[in-house]
């Protein structure tokens, strides 16, 4: 009976770390974390220098909506990707997952905007917009699976 219990208890120890132990994520998952941020990102740009833009004859915003339409596929892929790890990994809500996701990379960048003259973010990150809207599929997904060491993803890469 001893053995029994003693196997018992090291049998939930054993899944209890294992659940505690960090995640990882795969090659896709880093690549459609990435994606999610340089999304999110282009978003902020485009709604932050939407009337700067317009001096200058850039919809931006604009410019970013069509984007989003022309790569609704792509994005919705990630999207699928990034809610099937939240579930993999214990989240009861995946949706909430990603949704926070997308916000603290959005913060992120709208907290650079605010720290910066409206102009001057503009003119340093207004160009990502453009460069995005000529884009092919397969140069976002080389951008997106291209981990920076100033933009990490949220989760360290599985070894191997």
């Amino acid at each position: 009976m001893k053995t029994f219990i003693l196997s018992l208890f090291l049998l939930i120890l054993v899944t209890s770390v294992a659940q505690a132990a960090p995640s990882c994520y795969s090659q896709e998952e880093a690549e459609a974390d990435q994606g999610i941020r340089i999304h999110s990102e282009l978003m902020v740009i485009g709604l932050n220098c939407q009337v700067i833009g317009k001096r200058y004859g850039d919809d931006l915003y604009g410019t970013y909506r069509k984007y989003t339409a022309q790569h609704g596929k792509l994005y919705a892929g990630y999207e699928q990707t990034l809610m099937a790890f939240f579930k993999k990994n214990g989240s009861k809500d995946p949706v909430s997952s990603l949704n926070e996701l997308r916000t603290r990379y959005a913060n992120k960048i709208s907290d650079e905007a605010a720290k910066m003259r409206p102009d001057i973010f503009c003119s340093r990150y207004a160009p990502r917009v453009k460069k995005a809207s000529v884009m092919k599929e397969d140069e976002i997904k080389k951008w997106a699976g291209t981990i920076y060491p100033g933009h990490p993803v949220s989760y360290p890469r599985c070894k191997g």
